[in-house]
């Protein structure tokens, strides 16, 4: 099972004994049973007819119990590291972390620096709330083991798989840095004054409203030894304040603003269509993609799962699509 359900059927695989990965309201969330699960709170989904926002009777199921062993665990900002450190060697860790707290800022700042972070995969996402409530609702994620919700906790399923199968991580960025200049920055944040513009110190505020990117549409596209890894823009104050991302920008990485897209839709078809689904398991895209590309009642193809304030592949990403399969 990858799919949005009634509280009913997900209270009644609870109960069942199932490992399950859970994303909803957080009002659906409370609701649940204590068993062998993770969840995080989301409103917004990818399923088959296109893009949908749950009510608080609904809940996006993944069924984890038929890939392998499942033992669940949580951890504190300061404990971030061992997610990794305790991975099964062969396996994935499904992890989810609250948007906007002190473990999300710590995992997106350090988590490639993590022992063994690229050798034991780590898939998931940053759970949410509606775009509306953002700044007055804190996003929650919760300890199925006790039902016990958290705003400052990394939850993680250890999925650790037989020896004849493998985990892979599909990551699909429609994004493109364009051909002109070149940003970088001299220490690693969410919170930006100033940063060099080939070679030139500016404000960024004032660079990027020059630019008219104050709307916060296209991301800064990173170039990481070839990866390109997205830091969307959250809010861009007037000149001299500081702006705000939703994932934080290194130093000693080129930057560049990503390329227009004219149709997320189509865009995402074309790239999906391309992929091989073999053994896929589950899938998150962005919220911003959601919101840019007016996803609502647009289906993309490809694989159903929650649209989130941020997805982990290996490290944290912006305005991109992860998968795990298993194969």
């Amino acid at each position: 099972m990858n799919q949005l359900v009634s509280l009913q059927v997900a209270s009644d695989l609870i109960r069942s004994g199932a490992a399950l990965s859970i994303a909803g309201p957080d009002a659906a969330l409370r609701a649940l049973p204590p068993g062998q699960w993770i969840g995080g709170s989301i409103p917004y989904f990818m399923v088959a007819d296109g893009g949908t926002v749950a009510n608080d009777q609904q809940v996006f199921v993944t069924e984890l119990s038929p890939l392998g062993t499942v033992t669940i665990a949580s951890y504190g900002a300061d404990g971030l590291a061992a997610i990794a450190g305790n991975a099964p060697d062969n396996g994935v860790s499904l992890t989810v972390i609250p948007g906007g707290s002190a473990a999300h800022q710590r995992f997106a700042a350090e988590a490639a620096s993590y022992d063994d972070a690229f050798v034991k995969p780590t898939v998931g996402w940053i759970a949410g709330c509606r775009v509306e409530d953002i700044g007055h609702v804190k996003p929650t994620v919760y300890d199925g083991r006790t039902a016990t919700r958290h705003e400052d906790r990394a939850v993680v399923a250890y999925i650790a798989l037989p020896a004849d199968k493998l985990a892979c991580i599909d990551i699909v960025n429609l994004f493109e840095p364009d051909d002109g200049d070149v940003l970088r920055f001299d220490e690693t944040s969410f919170e930006v004054g100033s940063c060099r513009v080939n070679g030139e110190t500016v404000d960024f505020a004032a660079y990027l409203r020059s630019r008219g990117l104050e709307h916060g549409r296209l991301p800064l596209v990173g170039d990481f030894a070839g990866a390109r890894i997205n830091a969307s823009l959250q809010s861009v104050p007037a000149a001299g304040g500081r702006v705000q991302l939703y994932a934080p920008v290194f130093p000693g990485v080129d930057y560049r603003v990503a390329r227009p897209i004219d149709d997320y839709a189509a865009a995402f078809r074309a790239q999906l269509a391309a992929q091989d689904h073999a053994g896929a398991v589950l899938a998150c895209n962005c919220v911003l993609n959601f919101l840019f590309g007016e996803l609502e009642g647009k289906a993309i193809g490809g694989v159903e799962g929650p649209a989130t304030f941020g997805e982990i592949a290996y490290q944290l990403l912006n305005q991109t699509m992860v998968v795990l399969r298993v194969v």
